[in-house]
């Protein structure tokens, strides 16, 4: 009887023992086969035990080359051993990497207006998503990194990361940033000096995210140490979910963004800062037809309509190249 089992993305990659963006990588390449179930994609395990064989038929190659290569008395009869065929879609794969909606959204258009495109989505903060693209697994990446010493917002993460490449970046969106605090803000906190107040207790965003970076930015230009702070090591890996904590009064505290507020009940938004929310594509001649599927998107009504429907959204520059190498 044949296996009908099938795997997501997270399963194949604990399985394989890699990260979720190296199986996403593995699929943009052909070299995973896999399908889609709605906006999850899913490996069968025939097509898992398939690559699985592949790499170890690859790995066996490899050693048979290498063991085999010329040596001082002379050259080898072995054959030249090709690698084995590989699956791969008719369609182009994208990796669209990053966790607001927004990004959800323009997936959905993308594959609408360019059928030859196959969008994928990943989930990751700013800089472990700027990360994944240097690694050449991703091909667009979201980020919102303040730089607290120009106050600018992300170039200045781009151009240390992505050093000695081409790259394009566009505004998606600009959104309200700042604090989550108990209904009726119990606490007083108008501004990012407050977080040094004794006895606060707060609840921090994960390693990476953008939430998390503009934190620690602030906490450094205002002089308030976060070995001070209670709860500064408790991490979690959304907006929804730090506010989620505070409205069940397990914190008093959060960093995120304005729209999040409005989903759960029990808690008060601080604005403090608008941030901008810009797209990193980089600049490949085999990129640049979809690329400039993109920029039609983001400039497109059809776009706006759907992201003026959602609270807190700042479309007024969506579309604009901020900085091209």
């Amino acid at each position: 009887m044949s296996d009908n089992t099938s795997y997501t993305t997270e399963e194949v990659a604990q399985l394989l023992k890699i990260s979720k963006l190296k199986v996403y990588d593995l699929i943009k390449k052909g070299e995973l086969s896999s399908y889609r179930v709605g906006k999850q994609m899913r490996v069968d395990s025939s097509d898992l035990e398939q690559y699985k064989q592949q790499s170890r038929e690859s790995g066996r190659q490899a050693s048979m080359l290498t063991s085999t290569k010329p040596g001082l008395h002379g050259i080898s009869s072995t054959p030249n051993i090709p690698p084995p065929a590989t699956f791969r879609s008719s369609a182009r794969e994208i990796v669209i990497t990053g966790q607001d909606i927004s990004l959800d959204i323009l997936a959905q258009h993308l594959e609408k207006f360019s059928p030859s495109l196959r969008p994928l989505r990943s989930y990751a903060g700013s800089l472990d998503s700027l990360i994944s693209m240097y690694r050449g697994e991703s091909d667009i990446v979201s980020t919102h990194l303040l730089d607290g010493d120009s106050g600018e917002y992300n170039i200045p993460y781009i151009r240390k990361m992505l050093v000695g490449t081409s790259y394009l970046v566009v505004r998606l969106l600009g959104r309200a940033a700042g604090l989550y605090v108990q209904k009726g803000n119990p606490k007083g906190l108008q501004s990012w000096k407050d977080l040094g107040q004794s006895g606060l207790r707060l609840v921090n965003r994960e390693r990476g995210s953008g939430a998390r970076v503009l934190l620690d930015e602030q906490l450094r230009l205002n002089g308030v140490k976060a070995q001070n702070i209670e709860g500064y090591a408790t991490e979690e890996i959304s907006h929804v979910t730090v506010a989620g904590r505070i409205a069940r009064g397990e914190a008093d505290v959060g960093v995120g963004n304005e729209k999040a507020s409005r989903i759960v009940e029990g808690v008060d938004f601080i604005p403090l800062i608008q941030e901008k929310y810009d797209l990193v594509m980089l600049k490949r001649p085999d990129n640049q037809d979809w690329i400039s599927a993109v920029l039609e998107i983001c400039r497109s009504q059809a776009l706006h309509n759907e992201l003026n429907s959602l609270y807190g959204y700042d479309l007024s520059e969506t579309g604009k190249i901020i900085y091209e190498t």
